[in-house]
């Protein structure tokens, strides 16, 4: 027991040690440096309002984040003054709104490399590492709480680690590099008792509860789910809780309310999934305060970094996996955009790409594609099935599985050019099939003796 309390206390002084105020740990960034933010829900704020506050102080200040839950000040402060550049991996609602007014820049990936970006030297050495936690534990450690994603990487890499602490970040229980020891901390800010940010809760369109429909009918006993960001992947989950599906498992990049829903009714056993067998494994999470309360110190639930959630080999090894993903656009050739529409950078790849691939190769498993058949543009409707997709191409059609809009769930796997188009064709909304039918024949893959319309 003096052994335990001389350990606590050697820690604590090291702590007292290393606390700083938000500013002062802010003011080590120089000229010139990369620092890099913890992801989602666990964006720095305090750090972030601290280090915009240097604006005019630094120059060429590289700033990069995924998915930032908070607008970054880091941006809005400068407005372009040289001070700081902003990135963000996957956009947000905030970051989409910086990078379209050219106050940010996104830098396209696949989730999964994340890691691999910064071990292999693809991205600049993280000169700082500004990361939320939850409060350090009496071992010294402090919890990533719902982010693990790849900022293990970004600490292990980075010339100097701040923490800003958070009493409301929960403590999620991983499976490994869920956080950092005191040892490699070099600055601790105290960022007090701000709740984390939440994701609220919306009621589904029309279209949101037919497309889930569609998709939930071809989730069998014991499937292992992933569920994508979005209106329809959180619709799937509230039919499966109403459904007599039974014995679920859960391997998901993201932890989202539909997953506590459908463990609290207890359709979520992970008794028959093979990667890591009872446990629901995730990589973040965003959703409501129940959801993290649900997270905190739980052993039902194991977060892990994005090379591992997200790894085909992982994915795939459990029979029956069902991955849910939303998309802007698919076209007549089976192409998928979904994160860049008509020049506009709209989230990112995320780990769309990655969940494809490892539900396709899983025994039994689908890879489900979803969007609304149609979009407004102005005051006028517009199909989201195209003849050729806007934006930036997603999934490959050679990659692309199940797609599923109001209209129907059609697979793509194993189809030749005409079948894809005619399938792609079939879940469009009757008012715009007989012109992508015209688009299809002009581009030579329709065959007229299997016209479909109306």
């Amino acid at each position: 027991m003096r052994e335990k309390s001389e350990m606590r206390g050697a820690l604590w002084q090291e702590y007292r040690n290393k606390l700083r105020s938000a500013d002062e740990a802010a003011g080590i960034v120089k000229s010139g440096d990369w620092v890099f933010y913890s992801h989602f829900a666990m964006f720095p704020a305090e750090l972030d309002r601290a280090l915009a506050r240097r604006a005019g102080e630094v120059e060429h200040v590289r700033v990069v984040v995924s998915t930032a839950m908070r607008p970054a000040q880091v941006a809005f402060k400068d407005s372009g003054g040289g001070s700081f550049t902003y990135y963000s991996t996957f956009c947000s609602a905030h970051d989409r709104r910086l990078v379209g007014a050219g106050l940010g820049y996104h830098i396209p990936g696949t989730f999964r490399e994340e890691p691999m970006r910064i071990y292999e030297g693809y991205y600049p050495r993280p000169n700082v590492a500004m990361v939320k936690t939850a409060t350090m534990d009496n071992r010294g450690f402090f919890n990533f709480g719902t982010a693990c994603s790849f900022i293990g990487a970004v600490v292990e890499a980075a010339d100097t680690v701040i923490v800003e602490t958070g009493e409301a970040v929960p403590r999620c229980l991983g499976g490994h590099t869920e956080n950092v020891h005191i040892s490699k901390v070099d600055f601790i800010v105290e960022g007090g008792d701000e709740p984390l940010p939440e994701v609220p809760r919306t009621d589904p369109a029309d279209a949101d509860i037919k497309i889930a429909g569609h998709v939930v009918r071809e989730i069998p006993d014991k499937a292992c789910l992933q569920l994508g960001i979005g209106a329809v992947p959180n619709t799937i989950g509230r039919l499966v809780a109403e459904s007599n599906v039974k014995d679920l498992g859960v391997h998901s990049e993201m932890m989202c309310d539909a997953f506590l829903e459908l463990y609290i009714r207890g359709k979520i056993t992970n008794r028959f999934k093979y990667t890591n067998r009872n446990k629901m494994i995730y990589t973040f999470a965003m959703g409501s305060g129940a959801l993290y309360d649900f997270l905190n110190d739980n052993p039902a639930c194991a977060a892990y970094p994005v090379d591992y959630t997200n790894a085909a080999e992982n994915i795939a090894a459990n029979d029956n996996m069902i991955s849910i993903n939303n998309a802007l656009q698919v076209d007549l050739y089976g192409q998928v955009c979904s994160d860049a529409l008509e020049g506009k950078q709209i989230s990112g790849t995320g780990g769309q790409l990655d969940f494809t691939v490892g539900a396709t190769l899983s025994k039994g498993g689908k890879a489900f594609i979803c969007l609304h058949s149609t979009r407004m543009l102005g005051d006028r409707s517009v199909s989201r099935i195209v003849p050729v997709i806007g934006g930036t191409c997603t999934l490959p059609r050679s990659l692309v599985h199940y797609v599923a809009t109001e209209y129907g769930a059609v697979c793509l796997k194993g189809k030749s050019t005409w079948e894809i188009a005619e399938a792609v064709i079939s879940i469009a909304h009757p008012d715009f099939r007989d012109d992508l039918i015209a688009e299809a024949e002009k581009r030579g893959i329709w065959k007229v003796s299997n016209k479909r319309s109306g």
